[in-house]
């Protein structure tokens, strides 16, 4: 039985790339901001708190109930996305690599 995937659903551009900052333009998103977090998946755009809840709840599983966060209004789940973006660092430490494998 396989545990994970074997082709991930979302391919990730880190923002700090050309590719990366040029599709965040492109979407009207400001490149330089650390908050920002863009999801494209099949013509749909997911920013801030919706971008997360979308790709957790697309790794399935018991991770789908992410998903039921979306009850709660949006500009709470924003503050609550934008919260956390702006202390991440502080709370959950600094990487030198990336987590994801080249």
């Amino acid at each position: 039985m396989q545990r994970h995937q074997a082709i991930p659903p979302f391919a990730l551009v880190p923002m700090q790339t050309v590719e990366g900052k040029a599709t965040l333009v492109e979407h009207g998103l400001d490149p330089d901001d650390p908050a920002t977090f863009l999801v494209l998946d099949g013509g749909r755009r997911f920013t801030e708190a919706d971008a997360w809840i979308h790709v957790v709840s697309a790794l399935g599983g018991c991770w789908r109930l992410v998903h039921a966060a979306r009850v709660a209004p949006r500009p709470w789940r924003n503050a609550l996305y934008r919260l956390i973006a702006r202390n991440r660092y502080r709370w959950f430490g600094r990487r030198t690599n990336c987590y994801l494998p080249q």
